[in-house]
């Protein structure tokens, strides 16, 4: 196969696959939302997702969902 076929045929299967993701994508966005509602913490939700805990704040912002409540302080030692 000759240089141009061979990067036109890559940029093709790049074009299918392009749609696919962007589709996996939007699931998991959307899976990580509805855990989120769920009451599921977001520690357990970045862990389960394949997404940072950056991001999973971030999707939580952009869906209205608040930040989670912040857990007890640890007390100071010495």
């Amino acid at each position: 196969m000759d240089t141009v076929k061979a990067l036109a045929e890559a940029t093709r299967r790049y074009t299918r696959t392009e749609k696919a993701h962007e589709e996996a994508r939007e699931a998991a966005v959307q899976a990580v939302v509805d855990a989120l509602r769920a009451g599921i913490r977001p520690t357990d939700v970045t862990a389960a997702s394949p997404f940072t805990a950056a991001y999973v704040r971030r999707i939580a912002r952009e869906h209205g969902i608040a930040p989670a409540t912040p857990g007890p302080k640890r007390a100071a030692t010495g």
